[in-house]
């Protein structure tokens, strides 16, 4: 899957600006230097279908605070695309690999995947990506 230098922005910016009180939580106060080798992150999309715009959104809102209250979740960021409600794009860390796909077996997160057939245009795409760093 390639995704364009503007979605690339789109996510960076979004990372710098300040988060809405309702849902920020200081995640023990990781920093990007702290974050292990052994991390694993994934930018994530869906699009709602037509009409669903709010329904997808008051689905998924909840699973920020369960996301960053599991143990192994270092980073986890809900945004949606200005231009394009109903696009929601999801930035995540993980400790490891084992921890995502544990992650990906919650109950909430299995919830919400039972709804995306009513509620969005095909599946969750997801790109797996590794933490670059400057650390040696």
């Amino acid at each position: 899957m390639r995704f364009s230098t503007r979605f690339a922005v789109a996510v960076l910016a979004g990372l710098a600006l300040p988060a809405t009180p309702a849902l920020a939580q200081d995640h023990a106060g990781i920093r990007y230097g702290d974050i292990p080798a052994t991390a694993y992150a994934v930018v994530a999309e869906v699009q709602a279908r037509p009409g669903k715009e709010d329904a997808l959104r008051e689905a998924t809102l909840p699973l920020v605070a369960k996301v960053r209250a599991e143990p192994d979740n270092l980073l986890y960021f809900l945004q949606e695309d200005r231009e394009r409600p109903g696009h929601f794009i999801f930035y995540e860390i993980f400790a490891t690999q084992a921890d995502f796909e544990a992650h990906n077996r919650t109950p909430h997160v299995q919830a919400w995947f039972a709804r995306l057939p009513e509620l969005a245009e095909g599946p969750v795409k997801a790109m797996r990506m590794q933490i670059l760093n400057n650390r040696p």
